[in-house]
């Protein structure tokens, strides 16, 4: 039974979901379909992906109640300035007529319209068109000024997080502010080095897992809400078959020391 997140508004969130980043509508619906097969229930989508259409025909196509599920689309950046249209736009693709959460994509501050997006947000949630309203990619400095400004704090934090840029620091705050930390590109895109540590695969090695599934039950142990990305179907499910060990405290103490920042993506304030 995979664990639950109870976010800081009251809402339920799986720990564990699928993410379809780069992959095309066909890889999505396919994705979709499998995952929800296996026992995903969280899917993490965004507008600027454009694969939505994708995960609203696996939707569409499953008789899994839409009540058991958790959608997750995001706000682009250049839509900023008009949520509500962006969601709409979002909602129509999805098929849906709300999403569970509804991320701001990237707080890029040199457009400095972050803060009023938030607000916009916050309305989507009050109309009921969004259940929780979050971020991604936020540094502490953003965060503190959404809380300065509307004293709303975003439920998740969805920043890049894997064995080698675990960024604890911002962890911290998030967890000091009751906001959720969500992994993305939880396995180092593929698996780039971190598969090949020894410590990795010596962890595989005694629990009879793959180095994968070693890094998706580090962030779970870790208190993260973690998505892994995979069009692949038996990846889909080996990422999902991670519910019947855990990683001792030493452990994860072991692989604290991995830690060597190193950001494959974007620098949020630079961006």
């Amino acid at each position: 039974m995979q664990p639950i997140i109870k976010l800081h508004d009251g809402n339920l969130m799986p720990q564990l979901g699928l993410g379809v980043w780069q992959a095309s509508i066909e890889e999505t619906k396919q994705a979709v379909t499998k995952a929800l097969e296996v026992g995903y229930r969280a899917i993490d989508t965004a507008a600027i992906y454009k694969n939505e259409e994708g995960v609203g025909a696996a939707l569409q196509a499953t008789a899994i109640p839409r009540k058991e599920l958790f959608i997750t689309t995001k706000l682009w950046n250049d839509d900023q300035s008009d949520p509500q249209a962006a969601l709409e736009t979002s909602l129509k693709k999805l098929k849906l007529d709300y999403v569970d959460l509804y991320l701001i994509h990237w707080p890029k501050p040199a457009q400095d319209q972050y803060v009023e997006a938030w607000r916009g947000l916050i309305k989507l949630r009050e109309q009921g068109l969004v259940k929780s309203i979050g971020v991604c990619n936020f540094h502490t400095p953003h965060l503190q000024r959404l809380l300065d400004e509307t004293s709303i704090a975003p439920v998740i934090n969805q920043i890049e997080l894997h064995p080698l840029l675990q960024q604890r620091q911002l962890r911290a705050w998030n967890a000091t502010h009751h906001i959720a930390t969500e992994s993305w590109s939880p396995l180092a895109q593929g698996g780039e080095g971190v598969f090949d540590q020894p410590l990795i695969k010596k962890l595989a090695e005694k629990y009879d897992k793959t180095p994968a599934q070693i890094v998706v039950r580090w962030h779970l142990d870790s208190g993260l809400i973690v998505i892994p990305k995979s069009v692949t179907p038996a990846r889909i499910r080996e990422n999902f078959e991670v519910f019947d060990f855990k990683l001792d405290k030493d452990e994860l103490n072991e692989i604290t020391r991995l830690d060597i920042g190193n950001r494959l993506g974007p620098d949020p304030d630079s961006l």
